[in-house]
């Protein structure tokens, strides 16, 4: 535009010249008709010039206006249909422009909400707050993560988080600000959940604590009158003179019978204390398996005997020798033994023990018992859980057997197993490193 008032400029001063050279010129008319014509014509295409050169930045101003009015047309419907609420309020809060997702969060229709003080949808007890902080929002440039209680209009209250950014002019100072609001009530209320879930943990940690001390301190008093009486219990079976009575020395009998059950007992819940406070290391020393196998079949010979039941051991070891905790080993297979004999009524029982390719010994302990329902096998070593009450109440028991046993092989870096059906029988397996890693 400034180059085509230039040249309009220039013609004028062209013409303005060949005005004053005709008026002052001594020629005839008829002499100046020629130079008059050619520079009418120069004057000509120089606007003709012009012109285009105006056209084409007339077109250019149309296309600049066509991409600032498409790209505000962009920004409104970002601003309109962004799936946070996005609001732009005066430096005091008062709403200019607000989207479709910040009314419906307000509970109230986008001009409706237009010049009304966004203020008035905050919680009552947290307004002096807000404006507290909204009066010195002017001081920074962003401020994020604000969380605020906002009241809807004929709504519930809500929990929002907040991001405010400030606009300013050329000199620095607030124009407007820029609000992006989002809904963080289920966030709040899952916080609140994992809180309290936290807390219930760490009360539920501390009853257990409790729990275990309490087994352990009880256990340990219970031990002690224990042993006295299944000891003298023992001296008087053993007491050749004076002889017992044969009816007192069956009283005495059942004592000692009933005072090792209940050591036994007590033992079981003792040790189910400290694994609980993880309070049990193992010992690794090396031993042979075939030795204590066979130690356990001349303890248990007897008994399997008077239930009139077959016993077998099979050992395939070419090296019977362990690196593990003996003594935990030796409890365990005792343990699913004893279990094996007092549920079999017919037939036997059977120990195993077998090499794996693995640097890993396998040993099994099996029965022709009254088996395990397969609802009940993925409780079996739970803590406390006895799988027929009237079955296993005949027996007695704790129910801690089993799980300790499953604490134990772990303790010794193996895994235990069960493969049962019902009034088919039991076979417990268990799998061991031969030489466990120390701690």
């Amino acid at each position: 535009m400034q180059n085509f008032v230039q040249k309009i400029d220039a013609v004028r001063d062209r013409a303005a010249k060949l005005q004053n050279q005709a008026s002052t010129s001594s020629s005839q008319p008829q002499q100046l008709i020629p130079q008059a014509l050619a520079e009418l014509e120069t004057a000509l295409e120089e606007l003709r010039v012009a012109e285009e050169e105006m056209r084409r930045q007339n077109e250019q101003l149309a296309i600049a206006s066509m991409q600032i009015q498409s790209e505000r047309q962009r920004y409104q419907d970002l601003f309109e249909f962004a799936p946070d609420g996005y609001l732009v309020t005066d430096c005091a809060g008062l709403i200019r422009e607000i989207n479709h997702a910040a009314a419906k969060l307000l509970n109230a229709p986008q001009d409706y909400l237009i010049s009304k003080p966004l203020t008035n949808y905050v919680q009552l007890e947290q307004r002096k707050a807000f404006r507290t902080q909204l009066n010195q929002l002017h001081h920074t440039d962003k401020l994020t993560e604000w969380e605020v209680s906002i009241c809807p209009r004929r709504a519930a209250t809500i929990d929002v988080g907040i991001t405010v950014a400030i606009n300013r002019d050329n000199q620095g100072r607030a124009k407007s600000l820029r609000w992006l609001m989002r809904e963080i009530t289920a966030r709040k209320l899952a916080e609140e959940t994992l809180r309290q879930t936290q807390l219930q943990n760490l009360q539920l940690q501390e009853t257990a604590r409790l729990k275990s001390h309490f087994l352990a301190i009880m256990s340990h008093e219970l031990r002690t009158p224990m042993n006295a009486i299944v000891g003298f219990s023992q001296l008087l079976l053993r007491q050749k003179c004076p002889p017992l009575a044969k009816s007192q020395e069956n009283m005495v009998e059942i004592i000692f019978n009933n005072g090792k059950h209940l050591l036994k007992l007590i033992e079981d819940i003792l040790q189910a204390a400290k694994i609980e406070s993880n309070s049990l290391e193992i010992v690794p020393q090396e031993f042979n398996l075939a030795e204590i196998i066979n130690d356990i079949k001349r303890q248990y010979c007897s008994l399997i005997k008077q239930k009139g039941l077959g016993f077998e051991v099979s050992l395939s070891l070419n090296n019977a020798i362990m690196v593990n905790d003996s003594d935990f080993l030796r409890q365990v297979l005792v343990n699913l033994l004893s279990n094996a004999i007092k549920f079999t009524e017919i037939g036997g029982v059977k120990i195993k023990a077998w090499e794996l390719p693995t640097n890993k010994i396998a040993i099994s302990i099996s029965d022709t018992g009254i088996g395990i329902a397969p609802e009940d096998i993925k409780h079996i070593f739970a803590e406390f859980h006895q799988l027929n009450q009237t079955i296993t109440r005949q027996h007695g028991g704790t129910g801690l057997g089993l799980a300790i046993c499953d604490r134990l092989v772990a303790l010794m870096g193996g895994q235990i197993s069960v493969d049962s059906k019902p009034n088919q029988g039991s076979s417990f397996t268990i799998t061991l490193p031969r030489q466990v890693k120390s701690n």
